[in-house]
């Protein structure tokens, strides 16, 4: 119906001009007509203005249907295009609606319309994502939780049954229930991060005060588990802009993830070197490396490269909190990996030099 109006507008419009500017037109052409006539030719000039004017509304009123129909045509099959368009669009927010996220529509054209049909893809593409991450965080937590919660009933049951008693099993209670309460801190801070709401404090701060706070933290436990710890800097670099104690918290998880995927006599590198306007610090271990397939989802909450291993080896999401917060501090967490082991990366912003 808008088509139709517009051609509507169009035509009347067009009748409307003709009619306005036809007068001077015609009253050229007489003109010449009369000049060509002779002295007789000025008796005519009225008779000749109103034949033409009459032939030439004629020839439009004749013309009006046919150009009606041909551009009623044309709106047609363009109406039925953008409405076929928008039709797909209200189908597929529809379906986006009721919860199906695989609903994507065709990308043909190079139109506006196709631009709408390739961001609503997107858009779909993203929430099917989100749900999916959604779907497998709760079935994540429910298997850690499974664990402690079926050993607490285990314990309650031999206390019930008078198999135990309260003083033989409150140490293991405790333990699982501090295994509890260390799960739920730690998916307390991821959705605190990927919210982008967790405070920092940043200062300006030397790398080797960072290294050496990481030495200090984590030098027994390394000796006890008979793994060497290297440090390996650069002599000259510039202070570093971050949260220190976030930066002491990322590289702690590094160093700790390092230790248990580095076998006895193995040794574990933290260095750090300057590069452009960056500091990268690096945790580069000799454990058996971490699979290619396995690299892209490697900070993936939950995700673990070896399903056996147990909760025991840490709440899954370490390595989540630990990129999370450092994109948050303007820097990046990235990993490479070979059969020889794997290097972790930090970078941190260098600090302005004023």
């Amino acid at each position: 119906m808008s088509h139709l109006l517009v051609i509507c507008i169009a035509l009347g419009a067009v009748l409307l001009i003709s009619e306005t500017l036809a007068s001077a037109f015609i009253r050229h052409h007489v003109e010449q007509m009369v000049t060509l006539i002779g002295p007789d030719g000025a008796s005519l000039r009225p008779d000749l203005e109103r034949g033409v004017r009459r032939t030439l509304n004629s020839a439009l009123l004749a013309s009006l249907p046919l150009a009606l129909v041909v551009a009623a045509l044309t709106a047609l099959l363009s109406a039925r295009r953008v409405v076929r368009s928008v039709e797909l669009l209200r189908d597929g927010s529809h379906a986006i609606a009721t919860g199906n996220y695989e609903r994507r529509l065709p990308e043909e054209g190079r139109d506006e319309l196709t631009d709408v049909a390739r961001h609503f893809n997107r858009m779909a593409a993203a929430l099917q994502q989100v749900e999916q991450g959604r779907v497998e965080l709760i079935s994540n937590v429910a298997h850690e939780l499974r664990t402690p919660l079926s050993a607490l009933r285990g314990y309650a049951e031999a206390i019930n049954d008078g198999v135990m008693i309260p003083e033989a099993v409150s140490g293991s209670i405790l333990r699982e229930t501090a295994a509890m309460e260390r799960l739920a801190q730690d998916l307390s801070v991821v959705s605190r991060v990927e919210a982008g709401a967790v405070d920092l404090h940043p200062s300006d701060f030397a790398p080797h005060v960072l290294i050496s706070d990481a030495f200090e933290r984590f030098a027994g436990a390394y000796e006890e588990r008979g793994v060497a710890l290297i440090s390996s800097e650069e002599a000259v670099l510039p202070r570093v802009t971050a949260d220190f104690e976030r930066a002491s918290q990322i590289l702690a998880n590094l160093l700790g993830n390092a230790l248990r995927h580095t076998p006895r006599g193995g040794r574990v590198t933290v260095g750090a070197e300057h590069r452009g306007g960056d500091v990268l610090f690096t945790v580069v271990d000799t454990g058996g490396g971490i699979p290619p397939e396995h690299l892209d989802r490697i900070f993936e909450r939950f995700y673990r490269v070896d399903p056996a291993r147990t909760r025991g080896d840490g709440s899954g999401v370490g390595l989540t909190i630990a990129r999370g917060l450092a994109t948050r501090m303007g820097g990046s967490l990235t990993v490479s990996s070979s059969p020889q082991g794997s290097a972790f990366t930090l970078k941190l912003l260098a600090a302005h030099v004023h």
